[in-house]
């Protein structure tokens, strides 16, 4: 068993479907998915033969990225902006992941504070000595915590208290550190940080849920391989893996 054949071979023998046409892939994501492809991406890869290229950040650094020119075959956001982008004619229709909650953390070991309604979030806001959650304007949940602080009528209280740092930027771990009382970002954030503990999820009336979902680049030089790719990822024997790093099935 020697050479391309050999190989081939023992691929078809261990189970493994490699693609004819090998292809690298770049995809572009918001960071709600990164757990989930750091379990995924390695099953993809040795089905496929595909290798998979990923760059994570906020969503208007990806919108920056590309319209200055940057390169993708695949994005990964919220499906309203995919939508958006596939009536532009800039990625094909998207195909639905799941649905991440927002949830409000400590640090371990630390009070639980009581988040259970409106009324009792705005207090524990008004109490807390600093909380740390996405920019506004950045991304859809530090845009959303924005909105909900004047809505509120809390962000003079907090201007002093609240810092902006996204969970790609390193937000999370200033909870876990103790540099930060409260943390507020999307389940699929802090699902699997360490020196945290998930306090709850936004009460009724200011909660926010995020769709994710994926599509392929019009135009991608390696088409195939981003759809297989998307397709992939939203196989229903990897449900679980959404599910445990904090994503709901979609009703969409």
């Amino acid at each position: 068993m020697r050479g391309l054949p050999g190989f081939i071979a023992l691929a078809a023998a261990l189970g493994i479907s490699m693609s004819a046409t090998a292809a690298e892939i770049h995809v572009m994501s918001g960071g709600a998915p990164k757990e989930v492809f750091a379990r995924l991406a390695p099953k993809f890869e040795q089905q496929t033969g595909h290798k998979v290229k990923f760059t994570y950040a906020v969503i208007t650094a990806i919108r920056e990225k590309l319209a200055a020119g940057e390169q993708a075959d695949v994005l990964i956001l919220p499906v309203p902006v995919l939508q958006a982008l596939a009536k532009e004619g800039k990625v094909a229709s998207p195909t639905t992941f799941g649905i991440v909650g927002t949830s409000v953390v400590v640090k371990e070991g630390a009070p639980k504070p009581d988040v259970s309604t409106k009324e009792k979030f705005k207090a524990t806001m008004l109490a807390a000595k600093s909380v740390v959650h996405a920019t506004p304007g950045q991304t859809p949940s530090g845009t959303h915590m924005g909105k909900v602080m004047v809505e509120l009528d809390i962000a003079d209280a907090m201007a002093t208290k609240v810092i902006h740092k996204p969970a790609l930027a390193g937000g999370v771990q200033l909870v876990a550190s103790g540099d930060a009382e409260i943390g507020i970002y999307p389940a699929s954030e802090v699902a699997d940080v360490k020196g945290i503990k998930v306090v709850g999820s936004l009460p009724a009336g200011i909660e926010f849920n995020i769709v994710y979902g994926g599509a392929p680049m019009t135009g991608g030089a390696a088409a195939d391989a981003a759809a297989a790719f998307v397709k992939f990822m939203a196989a229903p024997e990897y449900r679980p893996v959404w599910k445990e790093a904090g994503f709901e099935p979609s009703a969409n």
